[in-house]
């Protein structure tokens, strides 16, 4: 495609961007890196609380499927994450090189968004329809729209305090998302689409219409200042393509595996994430079978997870005002780890409260008020090390480790949920067990406790006292970003 189709393409009144300014403006935090991922991320927000209880209690799939399916998953999952962010690492065009990829997110990850909840078949074909749909949504989908997302709060802009807010919207996006997965569709599963798969599908067919509509909203209020002065630094032209350079993977890992900084904000991450993963994939089970919900009878399980959703959603939604300023204040790495340990205590709390609802929802709302530092600054402390990066070798390395962190953050819910399903298998979970009529086994409540509270309070130990000891990326960023420039101004001058 020559230079010029591409413009003309890209400056249609479709896919032009709606953000023409130098800063960062309301307009393009609210809709950009709010409003649109929340719509990007709600299906997976949903399927991350309620898809294995679909899978095992209305479709009644076999647990050592559902484990080898989800293990599987993860390695096709990894290897779509890596491709994606090496095809946005190479995709140069006027909307930039992440933005075509959350356009083209607005089709595909609507339409496997719902795929899972047709299955047209019984059986041996029932298995073979939901491994193919679910590969197509984690697989495909939804490592080209999370990469794609990801990669935007690094690209957006240089300023260290607009992307700290940028990467503070996004992530409350998602944290909303997972709060409507945790909180609303729980309360309308068992109170309204039990066990009905055409409601399921209803259901689903709605997800799947507001996530394209808000995609594309997101695509329209965008903009990749860095990615434009990456491209306006190698201005020169050749047979219509940018003079930009694009380094191989092998080139960025390079890069990216010598810096330790790298390293610790990725084991940080994967920790932080997977620990989660297992205690949203479990949180409805222990809200059914854990918790004693004979005060709101046997459809009141809903209503139990809507509480412990809202007790951990309002304290986060608060800290949503002041973690910002304290990270400019005291550093990302200082606050992030205090409010771990206040994760720590309030984790102990909840394991202390057994079955009951008050102690268990104290804990759970403090333990996720200490975990919000960590879930706003994630992507602003990835974008600090690839700038740090970038000043040591001269290379920009978004591709390799927005993919990576992509990676991760999708694989997470497919992993954890396989160790929780081998967990319910060696504990003994039945299926077949009534709520509110039988009980599952003192072992089975066990099994599921811990995979509700303890992983996730264990992990926030480790992750603290890794980013506190080990994590200094910010002592000199400013400097840093500040050289980076110069020589992209020099280039641009030279040229």
């Amino acid at each position: 495609m020559s230079r010029q189709k591409q413009s003309n393409f890209w400056n249609t009144p479709l896919t032009s961007s709606l953000i023409k300014g130098k800063d960062v403006r309301p307009p393009e935090m609210l809709i950009g890196y709010f409003i649109g991922p929340i719509g990007g991320l709600l299906s997976s927000g949903i399927f991350t609380s309620i898809l294995n209880t679909y899978f095992t209690d209305v479709l009644k799939l076999d647990l050592t499927f559902l484990t080898t399916l989800q293990l599987f998953s993860t390695i096709l999952i990894v290897i779509a994450n890596l491709v994606v962010g090496q095809l946005i690492e190479r995709t140069r065009v006027l909307a930039g090189k992440a933005r075509p990829w959350i356009l083209l997110s607005a089709l595909t990850l609507s339409v496997a968004s719902v795929l899972m909840f047709i299955v047209p078949f019984d059986g041996v074909m029932k298995m073979v329809w939901i491994a193919i749909a679910y590969n197509l949504f984690y697989s495909v989908a939804y490592p080209i729209y999370n990469t794609a997302n990801s990669t935007l709060v690094a690209v957006s802009t240089r300023n260290s305090d607009q992307r700290g807010q940028l990467a503070s919207f996004n992530n409350i996006a998602g944290l909303v998302a997972m709060g409507a997965g945790s909180m609303v569709f729980p309360i309308l599963v068992s109170f309204a689409l039990k066990e009905n798969q055409a409601l399921w599908f209803a259901a689903m067919l709605a997800v799947g219409i507001i996530t394209a509509l808000t995609i594309f909203l997101q695509y329209k209020f965008s903009r990749e200042r860095v990615t434009e002065e990456l491209m306006a630094g190698g201005a020169g032209e050749e047979e219509g393509k940018s003079k930009v350079k694009t380094a191989s993977m092998g080139t960025q890992f390079k890069a990216v595996a010598s810096e330790k900084w790298w390293w610790v904000v990725m084991i940080f991450y994967m920790i932080f994430q997977f620990s989660g993963a297992i205690k949203n994939g479990s949180m409805s089970y222990f809200c059914r079978w854990v918790l004693d919900n004979s005060a709101l009878g046997p459809d009141g399980w809903g209503t139990y997870q809507s509480i412990l959703a809202v007790m951990g959603a309002i304290p986060m939604a608060v800290a949503m005002l002041f973690v910002n300023p304290l990270c400019q204040k005291f550093g990302k790495r200082k606050t992030v780890s205090a409010f771990l340990i206040l994760g720590v205590i309030g984790g102990v709390i909840a394991i202390m409260g057994g079955s009951n609802i008050v102690p268990v929802a104290v804990g759970v709302a403090l333990k996720c008020l200490g975990s919000s530092p960590a879930c706003y600054m994630i992507l602003a402390m990835l974008a600090d090390v690839i700038d740090h990066i970038e000043w040591k070798t001269g290379l920009r390395t978004d591709g390799l480790t927005m993919s990576i962190y992509s990676s991760l953050m999708v694989a997470a819910s497919p992993v954890m949920n396989a160790v929780f399903s081998a967990i319910l298998n060696m504990v003994g979970y039945d299926q077949n067990l009534v709520v509110g009529t039988d009980m599952q086994s003192a072992l089975a409540q066990t099994g599921i406790s811990v995979s509700y509270i303890w992983f996730e309070t264990i992990a926030y130990v480790i992750c603290a006292i890794l980013l506190f000891l080990f994590f200094r990326v910010e002592d000199n960023l400013k400097e840093e970003q500040a050289e980076i420039e110069k020589r992209n101004n020099t280039d641009l001058t030279a040229h």
